[in-house]
């Protein structure tokens, strides 16, 4: 769903308004139009009580800072407050999108983890506990997990993608403008790189950021939340020539004018942040929620900026609302009343959306996030993010194209010819396609 910022992005990001309801996803795939009937999970009662629910909860997580500073202790100290019985472990997993794909299949999924990107919805009944349909009330995203009457997942937090950038680093290169088309940025990463700054951390070596070169962008550039589902119909769905291009020759582009990193290959994720708070790399091409992260890592509030990605020179631009992860409950789990109770505090109360620069998930509730004010003032079309038809996910899971992992982005941003690694994944793609009858 297509809004302006002025219409949209300022209600729901800034104190004054208050975003009214869109109409968001209606269905998943051809056979789940139909809204969810009765309660797909199972919701604490009152018979049991907060302090009655007790137990072991072993949650995986993406976010190994908050493991490593303690934050997660403090919700797990609130939660406590309000379930003393309930003892919880957390394991943070480094490299998640790919990682979890394994503990899944596995077994060894904890009791609570986030649901990778890459899995068709279709697959959620194999590896989650529907959540309670109270759950979700006054909710963004609320049916992106909706499979057959039953959702498993709720959204962490709410996004919008953009350049988050260092405003001294732009002022000791010399550049006095934020760039708003493509050739002004491409100038701007040649003054940055003159002046012996990192353009933009691409964080290559991470792996799981270049979806931000493809899939996680590709829907918005093009215009249209649909975007994946419709390319199921595709044999040949990776063109130079469309979203996957586009992307893929600014990340190319960047990588091949020096632009980046010089260290590709390894993992600098947490020492990119540093980085980028002292002023010697310029650029970060993620969401509004890497802002509080690059300020803990020692940047004044002030000093960080954030726009929408000029993909083009035509001054105007598409900006995704979106979803960060969505948290489910594991259908191994031996404690799923537990586990459910946590899922709900933790999204609704602990304060990680706040603490980890989000939107709130609630639609009526506000945001407080001092740098979307300047990305609002920039006027993008802010589309909607919508559930992708499962067909897609099954058709790239079983091509072999990590949709959400960021692998297959890597090899064709260093390729030496992207319509050559393009026509290998188009080759994959309509195999995987023809072998599944789609």
């Amino acid at each position: 769903m297509k809004k302006r910022f002025t219409m949209a992005l300022l209600l729901l990001f800034t104190v004054s308004s208050i975003l009214a309801a869109c109409g968001g996803n209606k269905t998943n795939n051809a056979g789940t139009e139909a809204p969810p009937s009765g309660n797909a999970g199972s919701e604490p009662t009152e018979a049991s009580g907060e302090a009655e629910l007790g137990g072991k909860l072993k949650v995986l997580t993406h976010r190994t800072d908050l493991v490593n500073d303690g934050t997660l202790d403090k919700y797990v100290e609130a939660f406590k407050a309000k379930y003393p019985k309930a003892e919880i472990e957390f394991e943070g997993l480094t490299n998640y999108a790919t990682d979890i794909q394994v503990r899944l299949t596995t077994g060894e999924a904890g009791d609570v983890l986030m649901i990778p990107t890459g899995l068709a919805t279709s697959e959620y009944g194999k590896y989650f506990e529907p959540l309670p349909d109270s759950m979700f009330e006054d909710v963004y995203f609320a049916d992106n997990t909706l499979f057959e009457g039953k959702r498993y997942g709720i959204s962490t937090g709410v996004n919008t993608q953009g350049i988050v950038y260092n405003k001294k680093a732009f002022q000791a290169a010399g550049v006095d403008k934020v760039p708003t088309t493509l050739d002004e940025l491409y100038a701007a990463a040649e003054k940055l790189k003159a002046a012996d700054i990192i353009p933009l951390y691409m964080n290559f070596g991470a792996q799981w950021t270049m979806g931000n070169w493809a899939d996680n962008s590709a829907w918005y550039v093009n215009g249209d939340p649909q975007f994946a589902s419709k390319q199921v119909a595709e044999e040949a769905p990776f063109q130079v020539d469309n979203a996957w291009g586009i992307l893929a020759n600014i990340g190319r582009t960047f990588v091949q004018k020096e632009w980046v990193e010089k260290d590709l290959y390894t993992n600098n994720w947490e020492i990119s942040k540093g980085e980028m708070a002292s002023g010697k790399a310029a650029m970060y091409f993620l969401g509004n929620w890497v802002i509080p992260q690059v300020i803990g890592a020692g940047a004044a509030s002030e000093d960080i900026g954030f726009f929408p990605l000029p993909y083009d020179n035509s001054g105007k631009y598409n900006a995704p609302l979106g979803s960060d992860y969505f948290i489910a409950v594991s259908k191994d789990s031996k404690n799923k009343e537990l586990a459910t109770a946590w899922v709900d505090f933790f999204v609704k109360e602990s304060g990680y959306v706040e603490d980890s620069g989000f939107m709130p998930i609630i639609k009526s509730a506000e945001s407080s996030i001092s740098q979307l004010a300047e990305f609002q003032s920039f006027n993008p079309t802010l589309i909607e993010s919508e559930a992708t038809d499962p067909k897609f996910n099954e058709i790239a899971n079983k091509a072999q194209i990590g949709i959400g992992t960021g692998d297959y982005v890597q090899e064709y941003i260093v390729a030496d010819d992207l319509q050559a690694a393009f026509d290998k994944l188009n080759a994959k793609w309509k195999e995987a396609k023809t072998a599944l009858g789609y």
